[in-house]
């Protein structure tokens, strides 16, 4: 729309007040454009850009020029101004000139910017100071002459209470001040609704623009953000919920001002839709008043307006000190104090290679307009005043420009998108200092390749930092799967050699045998509709899976040391102690996606697994002539199964002078051995029984998990430290002084010895050490820990003898059916596989 060349506007001054979602804003850039000149001055960058972009496509970019602190861009032919109202030009004549969100004039760190423009700014025929009604009792004593005019909300706003974060609606944004809490919250709601949007005041435009446009477009539904939400983003908010009520404002902690709250919670509805507002988190519910208050946006007005002089004494740093801190001349305005352009001031000043500098008018607001440079990281140390004297020494230099070699320097550090968000937004913030200084254009001797240069490396930064919010804030797998077709259009759900489940390209988790692991933060769709998708999908492979496992050998089913049933690596279920030592219980670990009857057909084809253990364990002693035994012989068997296949002989008590010849020949059949130490069953000392054993005793004990028992087999080995000697029996060992002796092993050695000393004083033969896999010094100490007597040699061997006692030494040979005891029989191998 061309201005009408012969338009008047009613003239004066014009304050059009009311809530957010009035369209007030709107409404200045309507009346701005049926002039031939204008101005607005708005509060943020971000804000400006988009208004500069709407006005640009309605008269066309060479008529619009934009003025930030960061960034200008200003056309030979103007007529139009997009700024921030610190920027606003104010020595250029426009005939209307608007003012957005005046009552920051109440801002600590701000106001007196909006409060300067209040009394100074006007255009030559209209000007429009915009805001809330909060401001409207001071601005009618400070511009009586304004017109005011009142706008109501153009949808409603309405209290919604409190609701827990995952019970949130769509189109929510939650509002939190402190970084930490907002990345919380978000990582909260990406693991409950698949992702959300940050919008942080610390974030560059572009960034920010590019998180609210995942909002916009709908690829999330949720926006976590500090306040600045309040002013200028038009969102498609349907609800506010706050899970805080008091910020950081640069001095202190305090608590929010109803209109502030107001401020961020009218981002709820848009145009004629009505919105919700509310509290989340750890954030209890409102004061009734408070939310009454919101709802019919009814707040005090504002008690007073910061003030700074802007009719500065460049004369001196002194003059410059004294004017600064003038006081206000009118009511209702209080002078700003500890502003951080004046504590910049006072620490450069304090610098005396500065205060050399500092002569003269020229110098002095040199000096003034360094110290204006902003510190974006908001840190106001050391290092932010050290740059600012490099910048004003350099500046105040004979050449009175910056060093380019220098400036190139600082920019190329920060021309680097590696490091993760509070990198990136450190490296941002730094970018944005220097962008300042390079649209001050009397610093560089050629500023323009420098403002493209720190424009291209803080959209470089901005987007990179983008993706970084995204990756962690936002799971588009699960967001895939929330849409409203999902549970109806999941494509066919496959599953890779390493049991990674996938539905097309988009990751679902992994199969553990047969119990399903979510990827990522799908777990947190339970109950969900794509909860319920991914179930009926997985459906048919755990079906097919529990076919496999009921068809597999029982070679591909194993037992881990902590007493959990795996098949192919993954673990389906565990053993318990039951109420016998060869009959642990089986549990089945939940299957959250298996069906009741698919996890019984698992749980019986485990107990048959741990029945066919036991079986083949006791196999030697069930072969069907076992039936022959007499009583003896049928209570020593059982005595045998109870105790996992070997028995002390003194626990036996007698027993074994009970049997009769032909129960020991069937004995001797079923692989039993009677020692002169121990009973044991021959067949059951292979290395998978003697595991196996040790499983049982250890669950029936529940002693789990089970200790290293990388040795088991071996003849003997080094006595384990802190190993039961329950444990020890289990896998078929005897203590024998600091060494476990494998029963079958230590019957053999204590019969050869006993051959060995019927001709006298004797050494442990070297091929008999061998046997137990020590050195035969250690297998003398054994043969004494035996019952042997001796005496020590000048060789350090030991020369032994029989003892007198009766038993070990007594030469007395135990046969079953003319078989020697131990395993030179055949039946058993050192190492029995």
């Amino acid at each position: 729309m061309s201005p009408g060349p012969d338009f008047e506007g009613q003239g004066g001054i014009t304050a059009v007040l009311g809530p957010t979602n009035t369209g007030k804003t709107h409404r200045a850039v309507e009346r701005m454009l049926r002039f031939r000149t204008g101005m607005i001055g708005l509060p943020l960058r971000l804000l400006a850009r988009e208004i500069y972009d709407r006005v640009a496509l309605r008269v066309g970019s060479e008529q619009v020029a934009l003025v930030t602190g960061e960034e200008k861009i200003v056309p030979p032919q103007a007529r139009y101004w997009v700024c921030t109202v610190e920027a606003m030009p104010l020595d250029r004549p426009v005939a209307f000139l608007a003012v957005d969100e005046v009552q920051l004039a109440a801002h600590r760190e701000r106001g007196h910017v909006f409060t300067d423009r209040l009394l100074n700014a006007r255009g030559l025929r209209e000007t429009w100071f915009l805001g809330a009604e909060t401001i409207g009792p001071l601005l009618e004593d400070l511009v009586p002459t304004a017109r005011f005019e009142t706008h109501p909300r153009f949808s409603r706003l309405s209290h919604a209470g409190f609701r827990k974060l995952d019970a949130l609606p769509p189109r929510s944004a939650v509002v939190a001040f402190a970084l930490d809490e907002v990345y919380a919250l978000a990582e909260r709601l990406k693991a409950r609704h698949g992702g959300t949007a940050v919008v942080l005041g610390a974030l560059a435009p572009r960034t920010r623009n590019a998180q609210v446009e995942l909002f916009q477009q709908g690829e999330v539904q949720y926006m976590v953000a500090t306040d600045a939400i309040g002013m200028g983003l038009n969102l498609d908010l349907d609800h506010v919920a706050l899970a805080s009520v008091a910020k950081f404002d640069g001095q202190e902690t305090r608590p929010l001002e109803a209109a502030e709250l107001a401020q961020v919670a009218g981002r709820a509805g848009r145009y004629r839709r009505d919105g919700t507002f509310g509290t989340t988190g750890d954030l209890g519910a409102l004061p009734e008043e408070l939310s009454l208050a919101v709802e019919e946006h009814r707040f005090p007005a504002l008690r007073h307006l910061w003030y700074r002089n802007s009719e500065l004494d460049f004369r001196s740093p002194a003059a410059l000190r004294d004017s600064l801190r003038a006081e206000p001349r009118r009511g209702g305005l209080r002078r700003v104090r500890d502003a951080e352009d004046e504590r910049s001031l006072e620490a450069l000043l304090r610098r005396e290679d500065v205060l050399a500098r500092a002569r003269g008018a020229a110098r002095v607001a040199l000096l003034w307009d360094v110290c204006r440079i902003p510190d974006y990281r908001k840190q106001l140390f050391q290092d932010h005043y050290a740059l600012l004297a490099d910048l004003y020494l350099q500046l105040s230099g004979p050449s009175g420009l910056l060093d380019e070699a220098w400036v190139d320097a600082r920019l190329r550090r920060l021309d680097r998108i590696t490091g993760e968000i509070d990198a990136l937004m450190t490296r941002i913030a730094f970018v944005r200092t220097w962008t300042y200084v390079a649209f001050q254009g009397s610093w560089l001797a050629d500023p323009r390749p420098w403002q493209e240069r720190t424009r291209a490396i803080e959209d470089r930064l901005s987007d990179a930092l983008h993706q970084r919010l995204a990756r962690r804030f936002v799971d588009r797998r699960a967001l895939w799967l929330l849409r409203p077709s999902a549970p109806g259009d999941l494509p066919p759900v496959s599953l890779d050699a390493d049991g990674g489940l996938s539905a097309g390209e988009h990751p679902l988790g992994r199969l553990e045998g047969l119990r399903f692991i979510p990827e990522g933060g799908l777990a947190g769709f339970r109950g969900q509709a794509a909860w319920r998708a991914v179930r009926r999908a997985v459906q048919d492979l755990l079906e097919r899976r529990v076919r496999d496992l009921e068809t597999a050998e029982d070679e591909a089913l194993e037992v881990d040391r902590h007493g959990f049933l795996t098949w192919e690596g993954a673990r389906l279920g565990c053993l318990e102690a039951g109420e016998e030592l060869l009959a642990p219980k089986v549990q089945v670990l939940q299957q959250e996606l298996g069906t009741a009857e698919q996890r019984e057909r698992v749980r019986r084809r485990l107990e048959g697994w741990v029945r066919g253990q036991r079986d083949g364990l006791l196999e030697p002693l069930r072969r069907p002539f076992a039936a022959d035994l007499g009583p003896a012989g049928r209570a020593l068997v059982y005595r045998l199964e109870q105790a996992l296949g070997l028995v002390s002989v003194e626990v036996l008590r007698g027993l074994p002078g009970q049997l009769s010849d032909r129960e020991r020949r069937l004995l001797a059949r079923l692989d039993v051995r009677l020692g002169t130490r121990n009973v044991y069953v021959a067949g059951m000392l292979a290395p998978r029984w003697l595991r196996w054993r040790a499983v049982l005793a250890c669950v029936a004990a529940r002693h789990l998990p089970l200790p290293p028992l990388d040795w088991l087999g071996e003849p003997s080995v080094p006595r384990p430290a802190g190993l039961p000697e329950v444990l020890a029996a289990a896998c078929g060992y005897t203590p024998l002084g600091e060494r476990l002796v494998r029963v079958d092993t230590l019957e053999d050695f204590a019969f050869r010895l006993r051959r060995a000393a019927r001709s006298g004083p004797f050494a442990v033969p070297d091929e008999v050490a061998a046997t137990l896999g020590c050195a035969p010094a250690e297998a003398d100490r054994l043969a004494l820990a035996l019952g042997f007597e001796g005496e020590e040699g000048e060789d350090g061997r030991i020369a032994l003898r029989a003892p007198a006692r009766e038993g070990w030494g007594s030469g007395t040979r135990h046969r079953f059916g003319g078989g020697r005891c131990g395993p030179a029989t055949g039946r058993t191998a050192s190492r029995r596989s």
